[in-house]
């Protein structure tokens, strides 16, 4: 087996200014470390994962993220309690970022329970719980 399983998620934004603002909110929330921020990245590490933005080609400007287009379907927390689900929801609704659906159970595995919400591009972010080990089988 590898010990190859920590990564970082790397995407564009219309606005850094207006996605370091949200993503800054959400990474001290998740107690993520900002390790650059400069005028072509924002990039923070938590858990062994990292998330880096930065902004997009000014051809694509104009455009908001198309969750069906090639690339980028969205990106999944993963939730060690049920609660944590909750708590999120509770910060995503003060800091008014756009719910897509609230916490709720679903029937991917059993226990699913998750919430979906948007970023300022409209780049889909679910945070789940799933009991156990986690796995949906």
């Amino acid at each position: 087996m590898s010990a190859l399983h920590p990564f970082h998620l790397a995407f564009p934004v219309t606005s850094l200014a207006r996605a370091r603002d949200f993503y800054g909110k959400l990474f001290a929330w998740l107690e993520m470390t900002v390790l650059f921020d400069t005028r072509q990245m924002f990039y923070g590490v938590g858990s062994r994962t990292g998330i880096a933005i930065g902004p997009c080609d000014p051809r694509f400007r104009d455009e908001r993220f198309e969750q069906r287009r090639i690339g980028l379907h969205h990106l999944c927390i993963r939730a060690r309690r049920r609660e944590d689900v909750d708590a999120m929801h509770e910060f995503l609704t003060e800091i008014g970022a756009r719910i897509v659906h609230p916490p709720e159970d679903a029937s991917w595995a059993p226990g699913y329970y998750s919430l979906l919400f948007e970023d300022p591009d409209g780049i889909r972010i679910e945070v789940n719980y799933v009991p156990g080990r986690g796995h949906l089988t």
